[in-house]
Formats: structure tokens, C-alpha cells, sequence
């Protein structure tokens, strides 16, 4: 099966261990010496015009892919969840 990296971002990432959706491709890692595909990566999705937010971007080494289907990838690896800090608003009633 060929596919281009136009094709790529269209396809979903979903976590077989968790069953997770991580949104979708964005953008592919490649080693130019060997001319292979090293990782794909999902870029932060920020929030409310891009002001809020503030997780790190997905990189799912290639080792970690199982299936690249029609319509998703499914991966075999689980992504920690990110904890949301508490505002500092509430920091200042809480004293």
C-alpha cells in the first residue's frame, strides 16, 4: 500500500492498549540518511485561540504502529495523561 503524507493526515490515531483517540497526523519524523520514516507526530491542540494549553506534542516512534488502515492508525503504546494545574485564582482563595 503506498500513501502520501497528504493521505496521512487525514487518518486518525487511536490507542489499541486504551483504545484512546490522539487526534491526527500532522507531520512525520524521516531519517534522511536512510531514507525511512522514523516517527509521526501529533502537534499540541491548544485551546480558545491558541492562548490556553499547554501539552507537549505526541511523537509515536514507528516501532510502536501496528496497523495503518483507511480511515485510522492504530498504535500500541499508551499516552500519559496530562494533570491540569489549578488556576491561579484559586491558589490565591485557597491562602
Amino acid at each position: 500500500m503506498n500513501c502520501r503524507l497528504t493521505d496521512l493526515r487525514h487518518k486518525e490515531v487511536i490507542s489499541a492498549v486504551d483504545g484512546a483517540r490522539l487526534g491526527y497526523i500532522d507531520d512525520i519524523l524521516v531519517d534522511t540518511n536512510c531514507a525511512r520514516v522514523v516517527a509521526f507526530v501529533i502537534f499540541n491542540r491548544k485551546f480558545f485561540f491558541g492562548i490556553f494549553g499547554n501539552n507537549d506534542d505526541f511523537i509515536i516512534p514507528w516501532e510502536k504502529i501496528q496497523l495503518i488502515g483507511e480511515d485510522a492508525v492504530i498504535i500500541s503504546c499508551k499516552i500519559p495523561k496530562t494533570q491540569k494545574s489549578p488556576r491561579k485564582w484559586l491558589k490565591f482563595w485557597k491562602n
